[in-house]
């Protein structure tokens, strides 16, 4: 059993930076692709980023591209997420999921791939 948890989440405004964390209870996540999903009130859940925690390999949305970037913590026990130029439809509630290294990216994407999925972090960007 891998449980994650986030934390960093709050309220900022926009146009500001926030960061959050996932860590994995006991372990690194070396051996794991980590991703960063978000949901907002009446939508589905969308994928965000995630980085391949071996190789160091990333992939973002195109909608958070340029202002968002996932990265691991030398020790791998950390994946962070900051949050740059942060917009009002940034909000959401963020959610981090793992699952043991999946190779093609291109997959990363789809939420059915990750088993292990944190409790979430509310971030509200106000205008």
């Amino acid at each position: 059993q891998v449980r994650l948890k986030e934390t960093g989440g709050g309220l900022v405004q926009a146009g500001g930076s926030q960061t959050l964390a996932c860590t994995a209870s006991g372990r690194t996540f070396s051996m794991f692709t980590v991703a960063w999903f978000r949901q907002a009130p009446g939508k589905e859940r969308e994928f965000v980023s995630a980085i391949d925690g071996r190789r160091g390999t990333t992939r973002y949305a195109d909608s958070v591209k340029g202002r968002f970037t996932i990265a691991t913590d030398n020790t791998k026990a950390t994946v962070s997420l900051q949050m740059n130029s942060l917009k009002s439809e940034d909000t959401a509630i963020y959610y981090c999921a793992a699952d043991y290294i999946q190779r093609d990216s291109s997959v990363w994407d789809r939420h059915p791939i990750y088993n292990y999925w944190g409790q979430g972090t509310q971030v509200t960007v106000s205008s």
